[in-house]
């Protein structure tokens, strides 16, 4: 009987990315695997990504040794008893994607099993630390605490902002909060000095915490291919790092203006009823149940793509492809610069509650170099919010293959004609950038009237 085999290659992670450097393989040769595992983790040029196996069987050989920089389509591994399909030899830019069987309907109390973490145990720590840790954008789940059993405490919030900054790959990061390794310490053998898991297995047998692997990995001294060697100093390497990032921004906004025939509308919303009902609804919770503005403005959006779904897909050889699901693209800053946009997955169908965990585990995921591949491809429609940076309006890019962007800017306090009358109320300017390919003006605007009208319905969403 002949045993099906299928490679595992570097995978296209966005339309900006040509190439990416293996940083770290969690699996070995003979190691059983399924379809969804993840079992590397891949630098891009903006971030680090856990990149899950696309099929079920066994790790034959691994073919491209950690910091080695590959194009996409590369062979990474072999993977033996994986079936007849294989995965292409140039992935698409797109993720694959189907025509929609049904219009999608809100279900707010619906959540997708496939796509929401069976919860965890919650570390124990005070209402006081755990505000500390997510003002800082830290997960108290990674944070080892050292106070009366286990908790965590405010010097153990603090201490892990500091290894934070270090740079690491999120295995070794999760064996370092396993093994009570301070990282802050530890001098990294991987790419551009990053600390890597065998560097945590090795201080914590020399310091007696742990065990050491019986077979170390192997230490790859040299640059990866194209990549210039680093300077001395941390900040050159940093510096390097967000110029590559700039790099690829620049080359997909390029393609995307080039391609893409862009027509851009806005409205101005009225959103007092908005904020009136989240006063309402936050103001006997605590800080950690509470809702951000932004959360309805990302569920008002997923729900209008999902009434609107010439805007919610992407533009795949000369033609529209609808998705049958809305996973809102949020464009997220990161701490060293630059900017990224990850997908929550079925955003339209998750509840108020559900949508704002997920947001805040995207971003502190996001910024802390634990994204899911899935997660960096599958954005349906994305959104942009630089309230926070005091801009009223924004004007996006599309990212292709999407064939929408909605922005949001600051809310203010601006004069407005209510049944008659003149006051003053906060308002919030929505944009919307199109593909007049795929849609039309009528359409844009039939979207953003949906928005508005969600927005001053708050208690639907």
């Amino acid at each position: 009987m002949t045993v099906e085999s299928a490679d595992f290659r570097m995978p296209s992670l966005g339309a900006d990315m040509e190439s990416g450097t293996v940083t770290e393989w969690l699996v070995k040769a003979g190691d059983q695997i399924r379809k969804g595992d993840v079992i590397a983790v891949i630098d891009t040029d903006k971030a680090l990504i856990e990149v899950e196996s696309f099929h079920t069987g066994t790790v034959e050989s691994l073919l491209v040794e950690p910091g080695r920089r590959v194009p996409v389509g590369t062979p990474l591994a072999v993977i033996t008893g994986a079936g007849p399909t294989t995965v292409p030899s140039v992935p698409p830019q797109a993720p694959p994607v189907t025509p929609p069987r049904r219009r999608e309907r809100p279900k707010p109390s619906a959540k997708p099993r496939e796509t929401t973490p069976a919860p965890a145990r919650a570390p124990v720590a005070s209402p006081l630390v755990r505000h500390l840790a997510e003002r800082r954008g830290l997960d108290l789940a990674l944070v080892r605490g050292t106070g009366p059993g286990g908790r965590v405490t405010r010097a153990d919030v603090e201490n892990a902002e500091l290894v934070s900054r270090v740079t690491a790959s999120p295995l070794a990061r999760r064996l370092a909060a396993e093994l009570g390794v301070d990282l802050s310490g530890l001098h990294g053998t991987g790419h551009t000095g990053a600390i890597r898991a065998q560097d945590v297995r090795e201080a914590a047998a020399r310091s007696g915490t742990g065990r050491p692997r019986a077979e170390p990995e192997p230490v790859v001294a040299m640059p990866a291919a194209g990549v210039e060697r680093p300077r001395a100093t941390q900040e050159s390497g940093l510096e390097q790092r967000q110029d590559a990032m700039r790099r690829a921004i620049a080359r997909a906004m390029a393609k995307s203006k080039r391609e893409i025939p862009h027509y851009y509308l806005s409205t101005t919303v009225d959103a007092n009823a908005m904020l009136g009902w989240l006063r309402a609804r936050n103001r006997d919770l605590p800080v950690a149940r509470r809702l951000l503005p932004a959360v309805l403005l990302l569920k008002a959006t997923a729900r209008a793509a999902a009434e609107v779904p010439r805007l919610n897909g992407f533009w795949i050889d000369d033609a529209f492809v609808a998705s049958d699901a809305v996973h809102l693209g949020v464009a997220i800053s990161l701490k060293g610069g630059g900017l990224i946009a990850p997908a929550l997955h079925h955003a339209a169908v998750r509840d108020l509650d559900d949508l704002m965990a997920a947001l805040k585990d995207l971003a502190a995921r996001a910024r802390t170099g634990r994204l899911r591949g899935s997660e960096m491809t599958e954005a349906t429609i994305t959104v942009t919010n630089l309230g926070d940076q005091g801009v009223e309006s924004v004007q996006g890019v599309i990212y292709p293959p999407q064939v929408a962007l909605v922005g949001f800017g600051k809310i203010l306090e601006r004069p407005w004609a209510v049944d008659g009358l003149l006051g003053v109320r906060p308002v919030v300017t929505v944009t919307l950038a199109a593909d007049h390919r795929a849609t039309d003006g009528y359409t844009g605007g039939r979207f953003l009237a949906l928005i508005e009208r969600l927005l001053n319905e708050p208690e639907t969403l």
